[in-house]
């Protein structure tokens, strides 16, 4: 699964080096040091990266991108809890990529509203048995960052909708987004069996294409050199609270057991 992750660009940046369009205009942020967030969680609001043709001249060809959203997809038949606000469901902040065309709450999407999630990388728990004396049948769980070895940004395959309330037609529509997940390969099985699924540049075009469905193939669990320069190390567990926000998020840390665990960290 995918549900913490850290991301510092910001969205200017990110459209000038895919030469892009940037649609998420004058934002403001709470966080001190602007657009970085160390540890992204969902209903934030993040940063995607879409393919779409221009509203106006609908007959142009189709252009990248930037993009906030909601971490969390919100079907488009969710109804309004309040005039403009959704009913809160089940948070739908990641899709298993083998059953999202079949699933109701995101088919229309693998057709249609497919996007990239741009990250710094992800975080996942390694659980363990706690060996504290007393804590018998207890799991102790540890936090790993996974991100390319040599500090390059990943791009994670993601789903999007577009909510309005339709008793207000006129309101302004709530983009929501989710990350697809796969399972784990290569040495990413020692710390879990699931992963965001990498999209590589490569299929960028046949991913992101609006007029047409991606191939089923994209969709499929990537062969292990696929991710093999994303490595793993221990973090402290500042990262277990989302109150939690800065770079110290990233310190590598003495894993619980570097033989046992399987530390992957090449840092």
């Amino acid at each position: 699964m995918c549900g913490r992750y850290a991301t510092t660009t910001n969205p200017g940046r990110l459209a000038t080096e895919l030469d892009a369009i940037d649609e998420t205009g004058s934002e403001s942020d709470s966080r001190a040091d602007g657009f970085a967030n160390y540890n992204v969680a969902p209903t934030n609001r993040v940063l995607t990266v879409v393919e779409r043709h221009d509203r106006n001249h609908p007959d142009d060809d189709p252009a990248l991108r930037i993009r906030r959203m909601r971490w969390g997809l919100i079907p488009v038949w969710t109804k309004a809890a309040e005039p403009g606000v959704p009913v809160k469901g089940k948070p739908l902040f990641n899709a298993r990529a083998d059953k999202a065309a079949t699933t109701a709450s995101f088919r229309d999407a693998v057709k249609y509203r497919r996007c990239l999630v741009p990250m710094d990388g992800w975080y996942e728990w390694l659980v363990e048995p706690d060996a504290v004396a007393g804590a018998k049948g207890k799991v102790a769980k540890h936090p790993y960052y996974m991100s390319n070895a040599d500090g390059s940004r990943l791009y994670m395959a993601g789903l999007w909708s577009v909510w309005r309330d339709r008793a207000q037609p006129e309101s302004s529509p709530l983009l929501s987004c989710t990350i697809l997940t796969t399972d784990a390969v290569g040495d990413l099985t020692k710390i879990h069996d699931r992963m965001p699924l990498p999209m590589p540049r490569e299929y960028w075009d046949a991913w992101l294409d609006p007029d047409h469905p991606a191939p089923a193939t994209l969709l499929e669990t990537p062969a292990p050199e696929a991710v093999a320069a994303i490595v793993a190390r221990p973090v402290p567990p500042l990262v277990n609270s989302v109150k939690n926000n800065g770079p110290e998020l990233l310190a590598t840390v003495d894993g619980p057991d570097t033989e046992k665990a399987g530390q992957i960290s090449l840092l």
